[in-house]
């Protein structure tokens, strides 16, 4: 996948708790990838007795009096009207449609939204927003005050016994479920989890005694987030990317709102047609105990078939094991054996090139522990 149009440097930050944190790669690299155990911790996150260090992603707010309306008119989202306490995802297409940004929304107060963004995300919208402010009663502040923490629920209800400030914003979604205008282009996922981001300050959060088991890392939180079949702006997009091919149009894009830049291709091929391309999650062989990685070609049928799609994201989840999302071709029968190639010199038992088998079975899974997972086909 293309680096944001405009990305900033990754900003660097203090982990939490650095003693027994194994810092991550790629635009997770400012923040532990995991603490030593990470499927101890990502069962940790689907118990609700862990946070997710966040403190990588960025934050602008956008304040004044036009902030809600103005922010209605340059991005595919609703906001004119909404509550304090709304929270919406929301996106920027280019002329042709394209994905060019992405970020989550809350409303703080009756003048001000916040923007949660992927790391080295702000520059380019901000930019965007800037040529786009002519007369508008609007202000664009960067927030690197606030630090957020990802979990299943808000960072106060899952560690009670840390006294957390007051949170400056919490942001969560119905995911999978429609938002107001939503429009549904994939299988909805078996059992989401769900992700809720608590914004605080940062100077209130960083001198907590935090311990090893109040934390998850950004493998466990990457896991749970391909599970639930969400695309994240950093991994899935790319500089051909419509908003139907990730599944935007459920909570991203209000498909009958007015005018935005964009809208004619939304608006063509929700009425007309289907996207060329298609976001599924795989389930892959994991008896080779190679993992496999973003960028890895997704073939029809075995190593010598038709290429068909990029891996775009990988983790081994807790129950369901090693899983992908991938962007392939939307002709790609749902039912069609696929194989994942893992890059040559990929962990100790990659010594040249491997290919995974792949399936797009969706699985049901429980999260009752010790109780092994079920398939179940479409």
């Amino acid at each position: 996948m293309s680096e944001p149009a405009g990305a900033e440097p990754l900003r660097a930050i203090r982990p939490l708790l650095s003693a027994s944190a194994v810092l991550g790669e790629g635009p997770d690299a400012p923040v532990p990838a995991h603490y030593g155990a990470p499927l101890r911790e990502q069962r940790h996150l689907l118990d609700r007795t862990a946070v997710v260090d966040l403190g990588h992603h960025e934050l602008l707010e956008v304040r004044g009096a036009d902030a809600r309306s103005w922010m209605t008119t340059v991005t595919t989202q609703v906001l004119s009207g909404t509550p304090v306490g709304t929270s919406s995802s929301l996106a920027v297409l280019s002329p042709q449609g394209r994905v060019e940004h992405l970020a989550s929304a809350v409303v703080i107060d009756e003048e001000a939204l916040l923007l949660v963004l992927d790391p080295g995300a702000r520059a380019g919208l901000r930019s965007y927003l800037e040529m786009m402010r002519f007369a508008a009663r609007v202000e664009l502040v960067d927030r690197d005050d606030l630090r957020v923490l990802g979990a299943v629920a808000p960072a106060a209800e899952v560690l009670p016994e840390l006294g957390l400030p007051e949170p400056v914003a919490i942001w969560s979604e119905p995911w999978p479920h429609l938002a107001p205008g939503g429009v549904a282009y994939g299988p909805d996922p078996e059992d989401p989890v769900g992700a809720v981001l608590t914004v605080l300050e940062a100077a209130g959060i960083e001198q907590l005694p935090w311990q090893t088991r109040h934390l998850a890392g950004m493998t466990s939180w990457e896991a749970l987030r391909i599970a639930d079949h969400r695309a994240r702006a950093v991994r899935e997009v790319d500089e051909r990317t419509i908003p139907h091919e990730l599944d935007l149009l459920r909570t991203t894009v209000h498909t009958t709102k007015g005018c935005y830049r964009g809208q004619e291709t939304v608006a063509k091929v929700l009425n007309l047609g289907q996207p060329p391309r298609r976001l599924v999650m795989l389930h892959l062989d994991g008896s080779q105990d190679v993992p496999a990685g973003a960028g890895g070609q997704v073939r029809l049928g075995g190593s010598d078939g038709k290429v068909v799609g990029t891996v775009t994201s990988a983790a081994l989840h807790v129950d369901l094991g090693p899983i992908a999302l991938a962007v392939v071709r939307r002709a790609v029968p749902l039912d069609a054996a696929l194989s994942v190639q893992v890059p040559a010199g990929t962990g100790d038992e990659a010594p040249g090139e491997v290919w995974l088998d792949a399936s797009q079975e969706p699985i049901v899974i429980s999260r009752e522990h010790g109780e092994r997972p079920r398939t179940a086909k479409l």
